[in-house]
Order: C-alpha cells, then sequence, then structure tokens
C-alpha cells in the first residue's frame, strides 16, 4: 500500500468513525482489507482503496468501514465493572429512583460489539432480582459496525466464545446448544435492544441513560473525539449516573463534567463524588447480596 493509499484511508475511517489509524497498524489494515478484497473479487488492497476513492458504493464504504472496525469482547469482561454495578452503583440509583416514583433505569452499551456486554449485564440483573426489587430495565446496545449487530441480536456463539468468562452456571441456565454453538435464551435475547449507531453522530434520539458502559472504546480515538463523546454522553446522564470506562482509560484533561467516583475504578460520574451502599455482594457479579 502507497502512503498517499494509507493516508487517505485514514482520513476516511477518522470521518466515518472517528477511529485514528496510525501508520504502526499497517498490518491490521493487510490483514482485516485483504478478505474484503477478495470476497469482492479484486486483486488485493490497492484495487480496493482504488475503488473506494472513486466510487460513491455506500456499501463499500459500511464494509470496509465494520472491516477495520475492532470488534474484541467476551461475557463477563474484567468481571469487576459488573461487581460495582451489582453492588454499589444499581443500589444507589435505584434507591433514588424510587423516592421520586420512578420505576425504570435505562442502561447504555456503547459500542456492544457482537452483544457479550449487554447480555452479561442483562444475566447479572436477572440473577439479582430479589436484591433489586420491581424495578424496570431497558438495556440498549449499539455499534457502529452492522455485522456485528446482527451477530448480537443472533445470540449464537461458538463454543470458544462462551468459554470466556462466562459461568458453566449462566451457560447451563440461559443457553441451548445448537449443533456446536450454544443460543442465549429469548428471555435474556428479549431484555436488550440492539441498534446500529455512529458515536460521533447526535445522542438526541437516544433518551436519557443512568448508566453508560463505553469501555475500551476512546482508546481509538484523538482527544477532541474523546471530548465530543464525553460532552454528549454528560448531555444525557442525570447526576447521580454512572459511566463506565476502561482501566486504561480516563477523562482526565479531556472532560471537565465527568470524575472518578471515590473507590471505584473505571467508574465516573458527573462531579464525581462516592457511592455509598449498605454493604457488598460477593465476589462474582452473578450472585445476589
Amino acid at each position: 500500500m502507497s502512503p498517499q493509499d494509507f493516508d487517505y484511508l485514514k482520513d476516511f475511517l477518522k470521518s466515518r468513525s472517528g477511529i485514528v489509524l496510525s501508520t504502526d497498524k499497517l498490518y491490521l489494515v493487510e490483514s482485516r482489507l485483504t478478505p474484503v478484497a477478495r470476497d469482492l473479487g479484486m486483486s488485493g488492497i490497492d484495487e480496493l482503496i482504488s475503488t473506494l476513492k472513486n466510487s460513491t458504493d455506500e456499501d463499500l464504504r459500511t464494509r470496509v468501514t465494520d472491516a477495520m472496525t475492532t470488534n474484541e469482547s467476551f461475557f463477563f469482561r474484567d468481571q469487576t465493572p459488573f461487581d460495582t454495578l451489582r453492588d454499589h452503583v444499581l443500589p444507589e440509583i435505584i434507591a433514588a429512583r424510587k423516592a421520586k416514583g420512578q420505576e425504570r433505569i435505562r442502561i447504555w452499551s456503547a459500542a456492544c460489539s457482537t452483544g457479550q456486554e449487554p447480555y452479561t449485564i442483562a444475566m447479572m440483573l436477572l440473577e439479582n432480582e430479589a436484591k433489586f426489587g420491581s424495578m424496570k430495565y431497558e438495556i440498549i446496545a449499539t455499534d457502529l459496525s452492522t455485522e456485528v449487530v446482527d451477530k448480537a441480536k443472533e445470540g449464537l456463539y461458538s463454543q470458544f466464545e462462551v468459554q470466556r468468562g462466562l459461568p458453566i452456571t449462566l451457560l447451563v441456565k440461559y443457553f441451548e446448544q445448537v449443533d456446536e454453538q450454544w443460543r442465549i435464551s429469548d428471555k435474556i435475547r428479549n431484555m436488550v435492544r440492539f441498534q446500529t449507531f455512529n458515536l460521533l453522530d447526535s445522542y438526541g434520539l437516544l433518551g436519557n441513560f443512568d448508566v453508560i458502559f463505553c469501555r475500551n472504546v476512546l482508546i481509538y480515538f484523538d482527544q477532541d473525539t474523546k471530548a465530543g463523546i464525553l460532552n454528549r454522553m454528560a448531555d444525557i446522564m442525570p447526576a447521580d449516573g454512572a459511566l463506565y470506562l476502561g482501566g486504561a482509560e480516563s477523562v482526565i484533561g479531556i472532560s471537565s463534567d465527568f470524575k472518578p467516583v471515590t473507590g471505584l475504578r473505571g467508574v465516573y460520574r458527573i462531579g464525581g463524588g462516592s457511592i455509598q451502599t449498605q454493604g457488598a455482594g460477593p465476589s462474582s457479579a452473578v450472585g445476589g447480596a
């Protein structure tokens, strides 16, 4: 790939998704776009980029964007965020909503990939119904890639995928085996609403959220794009809402709205502060207190 073609692709991805493609990611371009070129009957990446430059075909543009989107995910990834959600964040938010006569909590899984994160949240909620009481939940899960959103909606996972982080008790309880794959139950699937969404777009139509999971996403954007995303998220969250970021991510120097929540790594809220609850549950997010 010529330097000119790489620069074109870098600008293309930045405008389409906000992703910043550095020069050390040439190997990633080759590994992800070579199969796309092959599937389209092209000789290689050079022809693919040339066609992309001279085409207004939205399907082609979407396919290239999807191929370059990182889609790593697995059930109960990093575990701790789901523990703190169950033991600290949700109990306080639920108490505050009930005090106001509200009966619904809205949770957004941004950049949800193939669905493991929102489905993990749904399983945790079901496993803790006794703890959380009669509160209703709406889980919205979005991703830029139409391909991974379609896979997430289907809820069908390989043996390798269900072995990554998913306790065997939940596999037996909430999945059924289909040939060599596993399909998540309709009860869990019906708790999550998936849709294609670009984090660069306006968030107005999504509504407001009490909890937002945006983990391991901001690391792919430049400072201005990160700031824009965080500003728009702050606009759709109440002061006592909670934002989850990845362990390697921070709002320092990027957002003046969000501050770390004392004692809860990776959790942020508008103005920061602390979250107090009456006791913590066991070390696994699947169990109740």
